[in-house]
């Protein structure tokens, strides 16, 4: 049998932004077998293939078979960075296409691409390669392993099945919840910066990105995204942001709230804002239509954020696992 590095009906290229509709198409298929829960429309690749960090020509393989996109990697930097440039590579190959030697040519690919993209963003730090999946997807994982990842970390996927009740946590005393607005985009952008930086391999995020992703992909939900303001000082003391694709529900029937980010600063913590957020993302979910609310979190979280949502009603559908390895 010939290797795909032999294969002369294979084409090996950069992905490109006119490549959305094929690179859904692949997505779906992975997602029928590997279940992220995730599945993509034509404008949810072409959101995230404009991501202004995202460096297709130097971060980016496809791998066609004709029309076909068979398999993909991405690289994606960070922007910004202290001590160590963490750069996460995916990838995914087509079920149909799988054990020919092409996911771990596509890895290889990626952990070049990262590495090629550290030296003109961050030469002066440590690198780390990561790359992520579904514990249960054990070619991955092994893939991986080969090429020299070690797990590091664990993320849990948790869901709460708004149809069964919401645990109300009421708005602390001197405080107030009002709806994202363009007014106060900037200060939702702010408390996640701060409450993020004690996070493991948590960065700050560049206003560009927050405005072109964050807050600017078709699945945002301002009407369910949340900051919670001291009325004392006037200062954003926590925040939630929703986001929900129509893909999903369309492939599952199911409407999903998914609270992208939940934070809360420092001083603030211990304090009930978290929970007040939730309480009141849910509750206002729920009026909308919605049948569930879900979030990842860190399993080794530094704030406790696992017990908070597990007081919440939310229960772990399924563990991501992190390989890394270090350069």
């Amino acid at each position: 049998m010939a290797t795909e590095t032999s294969n002369p009906t294979r084409t090996w290229r950069p992905i490109a932004p006119g490549d959305a509709a094929a690179f859904a198409v692949l997505l779906n298929a992975i997602e029928d077998v590997d279940h992220f829960g995730e599945f993509f429309g034509e404008e949810d690749v072409a959101e995230m293939l404009g991501d202004p960090v995202l460096d297709l020509a130097r971060g980016s393989l496809g791998a066609f078979d004709g029309d076909v996109m068979v398999g993909y990697s991405l690289a994606k930097h960070k922007p910004l960075a202290v001590e160590v440039h963490r750069v996460m590579v995916e990838g995914g190959v087509h079920p149909a296409y799988r054990r020919r030697g092409i996911g771990a040519r596509l890895l290889s690919a990626g952990i070049a691409s990262a590495r090629e993209l550290h030296a003109i963003h961050h030469p002066q730090l440590r690198l780390a390669v990561d790359a992520q999946n579904n514990e249960q997807n054990a070619g991955a994982l092994a893939a991986y392993s080969s090429a020299g990842m070690k797990p590091i970390r664990w993320y849990s996927q948790m869901a709460h099945d708004l149809g069964n009740g919401i645990v109300d946590v009421p708005v602390p005393a001197g405080f107030a919840v009002e709806a994202h607005s363009a007014d106060n985009s900037d200060e939702f952008l702010a408390v996640r910066n701060e409450a993020f930086l004690d996070h493991w391999g948590a960065v700050s995020m560049p206003a560009e990105q927050w405005h072109s992703t964050m807050v600017g992909w078709q699945s945002f939900r301002p009407d369910l995204s949340f900051l919670l303001r001291d009325g004392a000082t006037s200062a954003a003391a926590g925040m939630l942001l929703t986001h929900s694709w129509d893909s999903d529900t369309e492939a599952t029937g199911i409407r999903d709230a998914h609270f992208m980010l939940i934070g809360t600063r420092s001083a603030y913590r211990k304090r009930g804002v978290a929970g007040a957020l939730i309480a009141h993302a849910e509750h206002a979910a729920k009026a909308g239509g919605y049948d569930q609310a879900s979030l990842t979190v860190d399993s080794a979280s530094p704030t406790g954020a696992n017990g908070l949502y597990e007081r919440a009603g939310f229960t772990v559908t399924s563990t991501h696992v992190r390989y890394a390895v270090e350069f």
